[in-house]
């Protein structure tokens, strides 16, 4: 069995963010990229990371870990990067958000473990009152169609149509819809951190 990557997609330009990079913002000392790739090496799997061009930044920001950094060069956002993210592999993939903070290494770990034992669902990660969120694990079949996705809708389509394969996980607490776009979801994130 061909072994599962995590493909971390981190292209995005933070456009929310008025000048600041969410990427670049800092959590326990390091940038959120970081420490998001960090908790992907952590499960034990191959871990590509996805940047768009010239984000020198969050490139100098991955330096020294054991990942394998890709570039979406095509402008149509969320499947750019996954189109780039899935080029040339052959194994089931789990995409994951850089801009999840509280998605753990554990939850990682856990969602790749779960796949191997079920190598054909979809695993969908949910909060725990089971709302559908990220990282999602597609099975090596949907390669092909993760690599024919346009615009940007993410992996959407795919989700809706693949009626009982999809199997939500639920993982603690809300973190699998927390992402930090805007200023504003940074501090209240922050305060209700410090609380």
């Amino acid at each position: 069995m061909t072994q599962t990557t995590i493909v971390l997609l981190a292209a995005g330009r933070s456009s929310r963010m008025r000048g600041r990079d969410k990427l670049l913002e800092e959590i326990d000392g390091q940038p959120l990229l970081r420490l998001m790739a960090s908790r992907a090496v952590k499960a034990g799997v191959p871990v590509r990371v996805v940047l768009g061009p010239d984000q020198v930044t969050r490139r100098a920001a991955l330096e020294g870990l054991a990942i394998e950094i890709v570039e979406a060069t095509d402008s149509d956002g969320m499947a750019a990067s996954i189109r780039a993210g899935v080029a040339g592999l052959e194994g089931p993939v789990l995409l994951a958000l850089a801009d999840m903070p509280a998605i753990t290494a554990q939850d990682l770990y856990l969602m790749v473990s779960l796949g191997a034992q079920a190598p054909q669902a979809i695993l969908q990660a949910a909060t725990r009152d089971g709302r559908p969120g990220h990282p999602v694990l597609f099975p090596a079949d949907c390669l092909p169609d993760l690599a024919r996705l346009q615009g940007d809708g993410g992996a959407k389509s795919i989700l809706t149509a693949a009626g009982a394969r999809r199997h939500l996980l639920p993982l603690a607490d809300d973190r699998a819809l927390i992402d930090l776009d805007t200023p504003e979801d940074w501090a209240a994130w922050r305060a209700a951190r410090k609380r």
